[in-house]
């Protein structure tokens, strides 16, 4: 057998068939000869268990004679240590990558564990962000440096990079779990999550006359067009006086339900006709952040909007889509009509999660204490039976009472009245 030197190697002719020719000085260590005359340099070994293996180290050309004997006495060692490359090599091969464990880590424990709205948020940033940058890599090779270079590119939105590393986070917790990477190896661990500045944003009473102003005139005449620089002329544009834009009474009434009530966004869109009690003056929410259901004490000026959407019949949500009444009104349309409302209120810095703060603000500036304002806006679950709603109900009532009546006036830009609690049997 000759030695496998590069001019021996380039001097071995193509046959019909495929041809293995083995070192004279390297037991183990050949050349493979294609028919299309490709040359290839490998390594033969027995196994622990004395089977026989075969492993390609790379082309000719690529990998020169003398590097492939190298590397060939590097693969012996190894065998020599009790290693099985090919297994090894095989099992590299086989190994799941980051898009198998996000398939795995959604269909397993985001649709079954977290709340409609998380899910939707985990699968936008996985689609978005996560994939596209670690979706092809192996689950076990991806390395702390990889995670945090995601983080970084997404310094600009500080909370949205948190929440793509704490999604990464969990991922990579459960592959530990699922045998995907070793023990303790999660990558996103000892990676610095950004500073997030705590938005406490609430209404003025000014910003709240703004607001009414503005809701009453989206329903009556119409919000005005918001007119691009290079459509002023347009000849399809309508005439000035008819550049305006009706808002249903569905889209206003929402906006007022979220300031009367201090509830959130997501339990004010799902909100349906039978968790609503006039009689107790109640409304039971069966998804909730909690996780299990609230009652919400309505104020007067809750029940005076409810009372008013519940003639408009057909259908079972309080706040249904102007399109199909079967479904209710949806965030995304909600959070358009939201972005022109404010605009035209010159409230451009106010979400629709303001208006939650706005509550908590005026009932802490009301003097409650912290226990009640955590009851109104129901910061922690209190399990009540029908007894303890009725020995909690007057104190939480008459602060909801006192928060609706100042939004009610500041909206209708008028001086808030006193609310006085009335006595039982008068």
């Amino acid at each position: 057998m000759p030695k496998l030197t590069k001019r021996f190697v380039g001097s071995v002719k193509p046959a019909t068939e495929d041809q293995v020719i083995f070192d004279d000085e390297l037991p183990g260590f050949g050349l493979r000869v294609l028919p299309s005359g490709v040359r290839s340099y490998l390594v033969q070994y027995r196994n622990k268990q004395g089977r026989s293996r075969r492993l390609t180290i790379g082309k000719h050309g690529k990998v020169t004679a003398d590097k492939a004997r190298k590397d060939a006495l590097r693969i012996f060692d190894a065998v020599r240590g009790g290693k099985d490359p090919v297994a090894e090599r095989r099992s590299y091969i086989d190994a799941p990558i980051v898009n198998d464990l996000l398939d795995r880590y959604i269909a397993e424990h985001v649709e079954k564990r977290n709340r409609p709205r998380t899910r939707e948020e985990i699968k936008r940033l996985v689609e978005r962000h996560i994939r596209p940058q670690l979706g092809r890599h192996k689950v076990g090779a991806v390395t702390r440096q990889d995670v945090a270079k995601l983080h970084r590119e997404l310094e600009a939105t500080p909370r949205q990079a948190n929440f793509v590393l704490a999604v990464c986070s969990k991922a990579f917790s459960l592959a530990e779990a699922w045998s995907m990477r070793a023990e303790g190896s999660n990558p996103c661990t000892k990676i610095e999550r950004n500073p997030e500045n705590a938005r406490e944003r609430f209404l003025s009473a000014d910003e709240l006359g703004r607001l009414g102003a503005t809701l009453r005139q989206a329903e009556s005449i119409g919000l005005p067009w918001k007119v691009g620089p290079r459509r002023p002329t347009s000849k399809h544009l309508a005439k000035p006086e008819n550049r305006r834009t009706l808002h249903s009474r569905i889209t206003t009434a929402a906006i007022e339900l979220l300031l009367f009530t201090g509830c959130r966004l997501s339990e004010v869109l799902n909100l349906r006709w039978d968790q609503v009690d006039f009689e107790t003056g109640t409304i039971t929410l069966s998804e909730t952040k909690a996780g299990r259901p609230q009652v919400v004490v309505m104020n007067a000026e809750a029940r005076q909007v409810l009372k008013q959407l519940r003639k408009s019949k057909g259908s079972d949500w309080v706040l249904p889509s102007t399109s199909d009444a079967k479904r209710p009104l949806s965030k995304t349309a909600i959070e358009a009509a939201w972005q022109r409302i404010r605009s035209v209120a010159k409230l451009d810095d106010v979400r629709l999660h303001d208006l939650r703060h706005t509550v908590g603000t005026y009932a802490g500036q009301s003097g409650a204490n912290a226990f009640l304002v955590r009851d109104l806006l129901r910061h922690k679950t209190l399990a009540m039976t029908g007894r303890y709603v009725n020995r909690a109900d007057d104190p939480v009532r008459l602060l909801s009472d006192q928060v609706g009546e100042r939004i009610a006036a500041g909206l209708a830009g008028r001086k808030a009245a006193e609310v006085v609690p009335l006595k039982r049997g008068a």
